[in-house]
């Protein structure tokens, strides 16, 4: 299976219903997983803000939980480096990004070794897709 760089906003879908969920579903079924080190905490913060803001039942955010600890088995994870720092910062700098966007966009090109051409980037963040497409990403929304 070919693998793709998924952003926290493509995952979560995955593991509680959303309007993407069906896209979300699709596309991991074609593609293997590759996340940057700090997605898991990215993704339990939409989790509980789900669960705050009444989207998500606690039954829900259990089962949630449960199910991103299974994929995180399967999963691969960029970790961090003073060289991804750095790029995120040429990224917030280059492109209209937030920092944990600039932290993910970094960490797929240091998992492409800067050679983002052909490889996916999957992302439910309109200007984060944008930024991805502009490196040479085959930007794919879910």
């Amino acid at each position: 299976m070919a693998e793709a760089f998924w952003d926290a906003s493509s995952l979560v879908p995955l593991f509680l219903r959303q309007q993407s969920s069906s896209a979300a579903l699709q596309l991991a079924r074609q593609f293997g997983v590759v996340v940057w080190w700090s997605t898991p905490v990215e993704v339990r913060s939409a989790f509980a803000r789900l669960l705050r803001m009444g989207h998500a039942t606690p039954a829900q955010f259990s089962a949630a939980q449960v199910d991103l600890a299974q994929l995180r088995m399967s999963w691969r994870e960029v970790l961090p480096s003073l060289a991804l720092r750095d790029q995120a910062e040429l990224f917030v700098d280059r492109f209209q990004l937030k920092a944990a966007d600039a932290q993910q966009l970094a960490a797929a090109y240091d998992w492409v070794l800067g050679s983002p051409a052909g490889r996916v980037f999957i992302a439910g963040d309109v200007q984060l897709l944008d930024a991805a497409r502009q490196l040479g990403f085959q930007a794919i929304p879910a």
